[in-house]
């Protein structure tokens, strides 16, 4: 299968999709079966790992960041969860005998679904200049290699630290303090990509970057509106809670393009009577916004709030909340009232019936919490629709109560404990403790995130790039400028647990450094050792791997970073590398001392539940200017698109969790057996003289640039006119680099300009 040119685009699989009509409910007895299923033909006997994962002294999801409750059920885990598990307890491995058979060439003429299916990596592998094969080496070389290369730099800039959201907090503040000491702040990370709108919005807004309720909210919550997230593919278990609240009373909205199963109807694979009965009808509302249209809906659903005030005084507002804990108001009233409902609404492409109703449940709530995922952050007005978001629960002073708050939804299990403990490209604000305690002087210019690293890469000042973690290639945007890039750089070195695309798009020099699993065990010198993790409300706890290590030849990631800033640094660094590694309670001693919210860390995180890390808004305090939250005033973008081209929005499948494709099918949306497809209407295709199945190749307009890809299947699907949806990562080649959300610099994934043309 090998070519002259190696490619950097995911391959097409071969034939056609097969479609039928999604199915009317979530979870079920499906998940059980598909879960079973692919644990037992990855993971055979080892799958029992299944029983502690989510468990008091067990091991934490490698999947998403959805909390634990604090009463457990034997099974405390999805479908993604359990893929995640048997994926990584996988009894295949990738080793020198695989790399012998396969070329770097060959490889990449592979899908992405193919690459993950051989196996866990066993042993650390290089690729060397003008070689076509990796081959294996030993670890005490390749922190050789890696030292000498870092050395050999002119300055440390040039140099960039990638960190993926599963890395644990002991290995990313190892890592965040080794990147710190050699003198750069250049550490992007998959937030960069994600719920960085959401950081810098909601800071700027409320004065913390990151969520404000616990899961025991949801409880009590009267209404929950989920704007732009697909949780019963992306996190299941958020099912559960909101089976939950609409049993004790809440009603639940949910704003999507695409009517998603998850959010319709849910059958829990734990209950026998939701097994053998219709399950529970989950949203009460479903507003099918236009891909891009949130902030125009967000701004209708406020005037008609404030209508309803005017015409019921005291039903809706809490005048003593803004008055006495905002700014802004005024300025915010006035802006909206220039601005025309009928617009608003045309704008969102959502009935005004249908405004109306959601106006009306809002209006009555006394506890409102909304959750949202990448629809809300990955837009150029990504930041915009998030502190919208803060605008509407502001007006009814939704902060600081029981059953109340914002729930940015996070990905990947620790993405949020990484920047608490320092991955970020800014120095964190407690940066001159980090230096005291390390007697050193970290260095205050801002590093590179994830776009300034491509732009970097390209340019070639970017020489050694370095990924704890993740599939950077396949993760970006511009997947073949991120290539050229990559190809540029002198080396590029991964820590991984399985094979993907980002090792295959390399530098001069390459490497592959495997790591153990979240589901391993991890002894050390001083024993065996637990990490810890942070989920997406705030609450720290312990993960302990049990599984026998996949490979002997497997190191922790606390580990590889230890000794990589052992060899690099040498006598320049007064760390005791080696004796942190060994005993991971140091390492917590030290973010204890240096993070503030972690006092007592080594003890609480024993504790069955773990602790929650400090939350002012949470207890209605916002640490902004004079202690009031923000009303922000934001203008909506204009979707008006010319003749022949549509906004085209990246979505995942079920069978996927990020990048790591578990199977080519997608369930809740009935298709099957194929990735390279675009989803739209049947008005549409009808105009552009396509039909279902029709090939299609698929380009992309952004300043006078253009993009394209090939290949893709057209399958007529429930998606708004002038809207259409294809996988990631397979459409990210389509996406800009230079195109992202101001203020936070997320890529806008979520509404690439397109048209296509039959092949």
């Amino acid at each position: 299968m090998s070519t002259d040119r190696p490619r950097s685009v995911i391959p097409s699989e071969p034939g056609q999709p097969a479609t039928r009509e999604p199915p009317q409910s979530a979870a079920g007895v499906p998940a059980v079966v598909s879960s079973l299923d692919y644990t037992w033909r990855e993971a055979g006997l080892r799958g029992r790992a299944l029983l502690r994962l989510n468990q008091k002294g067990g091991f934490d999801c490698p999947s998403c960041a959805w909390p634990d409750p604090q009463h457990r059920s034997v099974a405390e885990f999805c479908e993604n969860g359990a893929r995640a598990v048997a994926d990584e307890a996988t009894t295949k491995r990738v080793d020198r005998h695989f790399f012998a058979q396969h070329s770097v060439a060959d490889l990449l003429n592979r899908s992405d679904h193919w690459l993950n299916a051989q196996g866990r990596l066993a042993e650390p592998m290089v690729l060397r200049p003008g070689a076509t094969h990796y081959s294996s080496l030993e670890w005490k070389e390749a922190f050789e290699l890696l030292s000498r290369e870092i050395g050999d730099l002119d300055t440390p800039e040039r140099a960039v630290f990638y960190t993926s959201g599963r890395t644990s907090n002991e290995a990313a503040f190892l890592y965040q303090l080794f990147v710190r000491q050699l003198g750069t702040n250049n550490l992007p990370d998959c937030s960069n990509m994600c719920h960085e709108s959401s950081g810098y919005g909601l800071g700027r807004a409320i004065g913390i970057g990151k969520g404000t309720v616990l899961l025991e909210d949801f409880e009590r919550a009267d209404v929950i509106v989920v704007l732009g997230q697909n949780p019963g593919t992306n996190h299941p278990r958020m099912l559960s809670a909101l089976q939950e609240a609409k049993q004790h009373g809440a009603k639940i909205i949910s704003v999507n393009p695409l009517r998603e199963v998850g959010l319709q109807r849910f059958k829990h694979p734990q209950k026998v009577g939701d097994l053998l009965g219709s399950g529970t009808a989950l949203a009460d509302l479903f507003l099918r916004v236009r891909v891009g249209g949130d902030l125009a809906l967000l701004q209708a659903l406020q005037k008609l709030l404030l209508e309803i005030e005017a015409e019921q005084p005291g039903r809706v507002l809490d005048e003593t909340f803004i008055r006495g804990k905002t700014r802004g108001f005024e300025a915010f009233r006035e802006h909206l009232a220039g601005l025309d409902l009928e617009a608003l609404a045309a704008d969102a492409g959502v009935p005004m019936d249908d405004l109306r109703a959601a106006a009306r449940m809002l209006a009555t709530s006394r506890a409102t919490i909304a959750c949202w995922a990448m629809g809300i952050t990955q837009h150029a007005h990504g930041v915009a629709n998030v502190q919208s978001i803060v605008n509407l629960l502001l007006l009814g002073g939704h902060f600081g109560r029981p059953g109340a708050g914002v729930c940015p939804v996070r990905g990947h299990s620790n993405v949020q404990g990484d920047r608490t403990v320092g991955i970020w490209e800014k120095l964190p604000p407690w940066g001159a403790r980090l230096g005291e305690r390390f007697d050193f002087a970290p260095p205050e210019k801002r590093g590179l995130d994830v776009v300034g690293t491509i732009e970097a890469l390209c340019a070639g000042e970017a020489r050694i790039f370095f990924a704890l973690g993740g599939n950077f290639l396949s993760a970006t945007p511009d997947t073949e400028r991120v290539a050229e890039g990559l190809r540029k750089a002198r080396l590029t070195a991964h820590v991984s647990t399985k094979l993907n695309r980002a090792h295959l798009v390399t530098g001069e020099l390459a490497l592959i450094l495997p790591c153990l699993g979240r589901t391993e065990r991890d002894l050390q010198p001083g024993g065996p050792q637990f990490v810890t993790v942070e989920n997406s409300m705030g609450i720290v706890s312990r993960s302990e791997g049990r599984l026998e290590p996949a490979s002997p030849r497997l190191r922790s990631e606390v580990r590889i970073v230890a000794e990589l800033a052992s060899a690099t640094l040498g006598a320049k660094s007064k760390v005791p590398w080696t004796a942190l590694a060994d005993d991971y309670d140091a390492i917590r001693d030290h973010i204890e001392a240096v993070v503030p919210g972690f006092d007592g860390y080594n003890a609480r995180v024993r504790e069955p539940n773990g602790f929650a890390l400090p939350n002012p808004v949470r207890e209605g305090r916002f640490p902004l200017e004079e202690g009031r939250a923000l009303f922000t005033v934001h203008e909506a973008p204009d979707l008006r698109l010319a003749e022949g081209r549509f906004w085209l929005t990246t979505v995942r499948s079920h069978d996927q969790f990020n990048t790591t494709v578990y199977a080519l099918d997608d369930r809740y949306r009935g298709i099957f057996g194929h990735r390279h497809v675009v989803l739209m209407a049947p008005a549409d295709l009808e105009n552009e003289g396509l039909s279902a199945g029709a090939k299609v190749r698929i380009l992309s307009y952004f300043e006078g640039q253009e993009r394209s890809v090939e290949g893709f299947t057209v399958v007529p699907y429930d998606i708004p006119r002038g809207n259409v949806a294809c996988y990631f990562p397979e459409a990210n080649p389509l996406v800009p680099m230079n195109s992202y959300a101001e203020g936070s610099r997320t890529p806008t994934s979520k509404r690439v300009e397109v048209s296509f043309v039959k092949m």
